[in-house]
């Protein structure tokens, strides 16, 4: 199955996939694009390193959200992409792509949602806000991506603790490392496999052979 990735930044979780691919766990996956909306991202240069087309489309390049929606719509589709992954991907996606991949969007999000998630809950803002408000347990959510901010069928979920003298960016490290490099080439197996189903709004995964 043909996968596109959206980052924004400098790729870790792109890279996390890569590993996985590379060590044979995407059996399914083929990266066929990555694209960013910052041309100095990090993450173009792991996909030019992994011999993966970087592609950059910029918001600044158009004259309204829509357009640039429907241009990322477009290469999307140009690609081929079956699924399309946001690995840190700072840019909200409009009805153009929503409705030309709906279901086959998934997103990596730093919390066990429904925590610590929605508008402005992203990066280090996400730690921040677990930090205050006292929890033991944080983790990581890659669900799908719908109109709302976080609010699509959830796919996975893993459990982070807190630590005490925790600061944000400690967090932010342990979350990546226990949580989130796991469970995005776990959720993309998964998907690529046609081990994911939706029944009323709800996904699924058929465990057998999984």
């Amino acid at each position: 199955m043909k996968v596109a990735v959206l980052v924004s930044g400098g790729g870790t979780n792109l890279q996390a996939l890569l590993d996985a691919k590379a060590a044979g766990r995407l059996p399914e996956a083929e990266f066929v694009s990555v694209i960013s909306n910052r041309k100095d991202a990090y993450a173009l240069e792991r996909a030019k390193a992994a011999g993966i087309s970087a592609e950059v489309l910029s918001k600044r390049k158009f004259a309204s959200s829509e357009e640039y929606d429907i241009a990322l719509r477009d290469l999307l589709l140009a690609k081929g992409a079956e699924l399309v992954v946001l690995a840190g991907f700072l840019v909200v996606l409009g009805p153009a792509v929503l409705q030309a991949y709906r279901n086959r969007i998934l997103n990596i999000h730093p919390s066990l949602i429904p925590s610590f998630c929605g508008d402005g809950a992203y990066g280090l803002r996400v730690h921040e806000m677990a930090l205050a408000r006292g929890v033991k347990v944080t983790g990581a959510t890659v669900h799908f991506v719908d109109e709302g901010t976080d609010t699509g069928p959830i796919l996975l979920q893993k459990a982070v603790a807190i630590h005490e003298g925790d600061t944000p960016e400690s967090l932010q490290l342990r979350v990546m490392q226990e949580a989130e490099w796991q469970l995005l080439p776990k959720a993309v197996d998964l998907f690529t496999r046609g081990k994911v189903h939706f029944t009323n709004g709800i996904a699924w995964i058929d465990e057998q052979d999984s």
